[in-house]
């Protein structure tokens, strides 16, 4: 099929983004015309990619910082090249040390969730192999908008309110100051339309773009990162900082309809996106909008997710081979337990053989598709005094459980979240796309693939289309545009549907497409204040 946008019997209520030269899809406009502002400089596809990831942290703080993990995808000269720049748990902390601690699950706030920040050693080995301009001409409008301000979108601050409203009830500590410091300066959240700057933030990031990183992780910055965890009995140290090199990776694939659906191989959740695909490419769905369809779809992610939560972590510490979990003879058997009810997921034995994302297109065939996140909004709470640094907090992923696959040893990462995704057809690239959300990703990519690939949707209204979300045994959660004869076709097969009051936690889209005359689609989420930027 090519991506002729005249072609699709869905009509999206917003027109997909044209273009020829370059094109850059994220969740903030600001960001967006940061990445075509390099493309437009000579810089490429990569460039602007890290042009607007950087960007990204200091105008979409509430999901996102210097202090976050990244992946990536990116296609360049016909290959697809797969990066994996999430930091491990540091090489002191330990179940134990954690436990004595006073807790009995890995928390949520915190020095002890903060893994190793992969994201600044993501941008600089992204630049030094692909990048055509210096890290810090491609950094520019990021340090600019740190420094100077800028205004709050409406999404923005909705959820810049939640996450105030959070922290100010469980950020306790003297270790939390600069947090309130540096995203509640008033002592509130910023609202619709007030300019919030952070010149530590554009310090830092102006140090990061001077050093190609190395600051962070030998130099000024990790110094301040190592001293401040030491002085709030954490585990982070320079030593783990300076140890830390991002990995480059084989993305891995399932064949969906004539395509094949890319995804990075773990400790990300992408996995369990293609898992669910195999277990419906061989099931025809006359329309999108039917309960046989969400039926299925929620049925195939249920399964897909209890074999991804069995067996994703730390890829030296997985006990089962991706291949085997993906091989048409697993698919095979675990298609038999997908009856006409709502089941309880229970994980398979295979035979042995909160987050932003951006994608980025230009005029030579380069394309990226990069997501990075503090893992739950703001992430930890920690904020390095006088740097704008927000810590992750992906740690809490981790488990306490000596038998868990996710149990917290020394130097191991977790279980991810975050996924980029890539699309192609007979080996030919056509384009980037991600949905940012927690465990909502690999059902968004399981949705918006179906919508395109099987209903034919174009990029935009794949992207618009009502979702669905499983939250946890027969549980569904749907929006409210869902219709009401697919709810109730839901609940007469055992489901437990829930409406949702609000579209925030279905997940946040973008999507480039290039057809074969080398055209670019472009289409942004209408859940958020997503833009696509071209020329």
């Amino acid at each position: 099929m090519d991506f002729n946008i005249h072609e699709y019997p869905y009509a999206s209520k917003r027109s997909v983004v044209v273009a020829k030269h370059g094109m850059v899809a994220t969740g903030q406009p600001l960001a967006a015309q940061a990445g075509l502002a390099v493309l437009r400089r000579g810089g490429n596809a990569i460039d602007a990619a890290i042009a607007a990831a950087a960007c990204l942290t200091v105008v979409e703080p509430t999901a996102n910082g210097i202090g976050s993990d990244l992946f990536a995808i990116v296609h360049v000269e016909g290959k697809l090249h797969g990066l994996n720049a999430s930091g491990p748990a540091p090489a002191l902390l330990t179940a134990q040390k954690v436990e004595q601690a006073g807790h009995r699950e890995m928390p949520r706030f915190g020095v002890l969730p903060v893994t190793v920040p992969g994201t600044p050693h993501g941008w600089a080995t992204l630049s030094e192999r692909f990048g055509r301009l210096s890290l810090l001409d491609v950094m520019e409008d990021a340090i600019l908008y740190a420094e100077r301000g800028f205004p709050l979108s409406p999404v923005l601050a909705q959820m810049w309110e939640r996450a105030f409203s959070a922290y100010k009830t469980h950020l306790r500590g003297a270790e939390y100051a600069e947090w309130f410091r540096t995203f509640a300066p008033l002592g509130r959240a910023p609202r619709v339309g007030e300019i919030w700057r952070s010149p530590d933030h554009a310090r830092t990031l102006q140090e990061i773009a001077e050093t190609n990183a190395r600051s962070f992780y030998e130099g000024n910055l990790a110094q301040r990162i190592d001293a401040f965890f030491t002085g709030h009995h954490g585990y982070l140290s320079q030593a783990d900082l300076a140890a830390f090199q991002p990995e480059w990776v084989e993305p891995i694939h399932a064949a969906y309809r004539g395509y094949e659906v890319w995804e990075l191989p773990p400790n990300g959740q992408g996995l369990i996106a293609l898992l669910a695909l195999n277990l419906l490419q061989l099931d025809e769905f006359p329309t999108k909008e039917s309960s046989d369809t969400y039926h299925h779809q929620i049925e195939a992610m249920k399964l897909a997710f209890a074999d991804g939560l069995a067996y994703i972590t730390d890829p030296l510490h997985m006990s089962m081979d991706v291949k085997d979990l993906l091989s048409q003879s697993y698919a095979r058997l675990r298609r038999k337990e997908m009856g006409q009810r709502a089941s309880e997921p229970t994980a398979g034995t295979p035979i042995k053989g909160g987050t932003v994302y951006l994608a980025t297109a230009d005029d030579e065939g380069n394309m990226v598709s990069l997501i990075q996140s503090n893992y739950m909004g703001f992430g930890s709470g920690i904020v390095i005094p006088g740097t704008g640094i927000s810590m992750q907090n992906r740690g809490q992923l981790f488990s306490l459980d000596e038998h868990h696959v996710n149990y917290l040893q020394p130097g191991k990462r977790t279980f991810h979240t975050i996924i980029p995704g890539f699309l192609t057809q007979q080996g030919r690239a056509l384009g980037p796309f991600g949905v940012m959300g927690g465990y909502m990703q690999p059902q968004g990519h399981l949705q918006v693939m179906m919508n395109l690939l099987q209903f034919q949707f174009n990029p935009q209204a794949a992207l618009d289309a009502p979702r669905w979300q499983w939250t946890k045994g027969k549980t569904v959660e749907v929006e409210r545009t869902v219709p009401e004869t697919v709810v109730s076709g839901l609940q007469e097969r055992g489901h437990d549907v829930r409406i949702a009051t609000n579209s925030t936690s279905f997940g946040r889209g973008q999507i480039i497409l290039r057809d074969t005359h080398g055209v670019l689609m472009g289409a942004t989420e209408p859940r958020t204040d997503g833009s696509v930027a071209s020329f």
